[in-house]
């Protein structure tokens, strides 16, 4: 799904200033649906087998709705559960699942790639947002996160 956005920049590509009230200003279209992982993929930086382990990561991640909320629940409560082989998994039961595949994963990773995982693949940020929040020079964080990925896949079973 496209959800493309104008943004306005004030800066230029190499960090100079540009005038305003000159007419000197200069926007963007910003795929906001696209994540920072799904954009790694587009740009070739992240091949399948590794961005296919970080959507896995990630829908557990929001299935266990880790995520911080900043409003109430306004879902509707169930009234009826269907039991039996044809039932779907309790909500509550499919969110523990989740998190459970979700620590799970994360163990596997390791503490020092679940850090870059999780910033990038679950909240969302960039790269270089990731890399200054880590306190990682600039362009090490595609490396470390390459190999992150490869650890999930590994993890993942896949191929």
């Amino acid at each position: 799904m496209r959800e493309l956005v104008e943004r306005e920049i004030d800066e230029g590509r190499l960090g100079q200033h540009l005038p305003r009230g000159r007419g000197a200003r200069r926007s963007v279209m910003v795929n906001l649906a696209e994540s920072p992982l799904g954009w790694l993929r587009a740009h070739g930086h992240v091949d399948a087998r590794q961005f296919e382990a970080g959507e896995r990561l990630r829908a557990d991640y929001e299935t266990a709705a880790l995520g911080a909320r900043v409003t109430m629940r306004w879902d509707a409560a169930r009234a009826e559960r269907r039991r039996g082989p044809g039932a779907a998994l309790d909500p509550t039961l499919a969110q523990i699942a989740a998190k459970r595949r979700f620590d799970g994963a994360i163990t596997a990773a390791g503490p020092g790639l679940a850090d870059v995982l999780w910033r990038v693949v679950c909240a969302g940020e960039g790269l270089g947002v990731a890399e200054k929040g880590l306190g990682w020079p600039a362009r090490a964080g595609k490396l470390v996160l390459g190999f992150a990925l490869d650890r999930l896949a590994d993890h993942y079973g896949l191929k």
